[in-house]
């Protein structure tokens, strides 16, 4: 029996042969299937990273990444590699900073992954400052924590809020730093009492 080597013939891919794949080839690749997704892989890491100043880097890590697999195995979706490196880049660095600020991303759903349950002293802490907010908001004066809650809690701006409580947005203005001093005092500095005219 005469065995036929030639295309459509039993082809098999050349990887699971141990063929190595050559520089010029994962170029051509990159070329072709990785850099047309620079605009989409911006705008991803745009979305979910918070300082802007570290996207180029990142993007660079991430085609070092990529192209580094390529040379052991060009993979079979170019988008989805791309993307899925660039998630993992994104979860190894929040990991590595060991502190993960609401702001660093601003979709954790987009990035598929579970961030680790905060430790019980952690989250004993965490559920302190809450109450200790919530008492501090407690003792405003009821404008001032109104304006408050209306601006942080639901990020109305100052003609909203106005519109709201029907008032000036001076007024406005005048509540919002209003509880911000209070607060301030009353978190960090002088007795729940001293702000109180005697």
């Amino acid at each position: 029996m005469t065995e036929n080597t030639g295309p459509g013939f039993g082809d098999v891919d050349p990887r699971i042969q141990g063929v190595v794949i050559t520089a010029p080839e994962v170029d051509a690749w990159f070329e072709r299937e990785v850099l047309p997704l620079e605009a989409g892989l911006m705008q991803f890491l745009q979305h979910n990273w918070r300082n802007k100043s570290d996207i180029a880097d990142l993007r660079q890590d991430i085609y070092v990444r990529v192209y580094e697999a390529a040379l052991k195995e060009i993979p079979e979706s170019a988008k989805s590699f791309v993307f899925t490196t660039a998630r993992n880049l994104l979860i190894t660095r929040m990991r590595h900073e060991q502190v993960v600020p609401f702001e660093a991303i601003s979709d954790l759903e987009a990035l598929e992954t579970a961030i680790d349950e905060p430790s019980p002293e952690s989250a004993v802490m965490a559920r302190d400052e809450l109450r200790r907010l919530q008492a501090a908001l407690d003792q405003l004066p009821p404008r001032s924590r109104e304006a408050f809650v209306l601006r942080q809690v639901h990020g109305l701006s100052g003609r909203e809020i106005a519109t709201r409580m029907g008032v000036a947005e001076v007024t406005v203005k005048y509540h919002l730093k209003e509880a911000s001093r209070i607060l301030a005092n009353l978190l960090y500095g002088k007795p729940a009492d001293a702000w109180r005219p005697q």
